[in-house]
């Protein structure tokens, strides 16, 4: 049996010389560049699935510096699917001690829309003492719903009421911005002379806040280039004309060229970011839906800021509260005119939730369709 196998062994090596020989050298030199080919290729493929890997892991250990948290989708009211769009629910919290998943108040909330299909980009600022419904089915302020439950009762929140489908959110302590805004190398923002006076006036709280030094900006009107404390600071102003209207229009301007200078950011600078940020962070989102994000970064444009609601009033005689409240006028039509004006839905029908809420909101306040709308936009907002 050995010696059959050994035979048929030297008749295949007989075979493969004599085809061999038949082989002209110019052939052999093309099957012998043929073979190097194909060993430089499988190289290359092997290097590139090496780096893919190696960039890969870089990023995962990136983003595990962020503070996952998974929502329990039950809780948080999603409407209706709104299609080719997705909603994500930012927070930006007034956190002293780094709390970032309740027991703290939002200082800003944002709805930040993105069309999948054309990676436009509308923020939606929803101002913070806007009367809502909570959970519970109580009124109170949009930005208490954080305070009482954390980012899921604040989605729910704005799900309930405005007839939408968020399913996940970002929380940053505001003061991480400063870092941001910093490693960046400052942002050039034009400022009247109040609005300068006012930023240093918010400056010498942010820098104790930050553990930075206050440099004072000159207090006049122009073009000044400010450091994170002052770019935050200015985002925080309240008491000039348009008191919380404007500074929610603040908010949305510092971060939009925040995110435009991002985007021209070297690799380095981008890396320092994330180390200093990310901790500050806490968010739903997976890690394979960030680097979805992250792969189509540089396509987002940001084409609309506003703030919600768009027809409102102020005022400090709300049944059973205290306080003054931003009261919308004709609930429903400022629901309707959010669906027109993010998924551009004409004749959008609200719900028979958001109905109810128009009419609490009418009992509640007095404030009918016929009240007098404030104003609520100004200069260099995008509505």
């Amino acid at each position: 049996m050995g010696n059959r196998r050994s035979m048929e062994n030297n008749r295949r090596m007989e075979r493969r010389r004599g085809t061999e020989k038949r082989i002209s050298p110019k052939e052999r030199q093309k099957k012998k560049r043929k073979r190097r080919r194909k060993r430089i290729i499988l190289v290359c493929v092997e290097l590139f699935v090496l780096a893919g890997l190696c960039i890969a892991g870089y990023g995962m250990l990136k983003l595990g510096k962020l503070n996952i948290n998974i929502l329990d989708q039950n809780k948080l009211e999603v409407y209706k699917d709104t299609g080719p769009y997705t909603n994500i629910a930012c927070f930006g919290l007034d956190s002293r001690n780094g709390e970032l998943e309740g027991g703290v108040q939002s200082d800003s909330i944002m709805i930040v829309s993105i069309n999948n299909e054309t990676n436009d980009v509308k923020l939606i600022s929803v101002y913070r003492d806007t009367l809502l419904q909570q959970a519970d089915g109580s009124y109170s302020k949009a930005n208490s719903a954080y305070n009482r439950g954390g980012p899921e009762e604040a989605i729910s929140l704005l799900n309930r009421n405005f007839d939408l489908d968020i399913r996940n959110y970002v929380s940053v302590n505001f003061n991480a911005l400063v870092d941001v805004i910093d490693a960046l190398g400052g942002l050039e923002i034009e400022m009247t002379q109040e609005e300068a006076y006012y930023s240093n006036g918010y400056a010498a709280e942010t820098s104790r806040i930050v553990g930075q030094e206050m440099v004072k900006i000159d207090e006049v009107a122009g073009t000044q280039l400010l450091d994170g404390v002052h770019a935050v600071s200015y985002a925080r102003i309240r008491y000039t004309k348009g008191n919380d209207f404007k500074r929610t229009e603040r908010q949305r301007e510092v971060l939009q060229k925040t995110v435009e200078k991002a985007k021209k950011a070297d690799l380095l600078t981008l890396n320092k970011i994330v180390d200093k940020v990310f901790p500050q962070i806490s968010t739903s989102l997976t890690i394979k839906d960030m680097f979805g994000y992250v792969a189509n970064i540089m396509e987002y444009n940001i084409v609309e800021t506003t703030g919600f609601p768009y027809a409102l009033t102020t005022s400090e005689e709300v049944r059973d509260h205290s306080g003054s409240y931003v009261v919308p006028i004709d609930f429903t039509g400022n629901v309707t005119q959010l669906h027109q004006n993010i998924f551009s839905e004409s004749g959008y029908e609200p719900s028979n939730k958001v109905q109810q809420i128009h009419n609490d909101i009418i009992y509640l306040t007095g404030i009918t369709e016929d009240t007098s709308a404030m104003q609520t936009t100004f200069e260099g907002d995008s509505q």
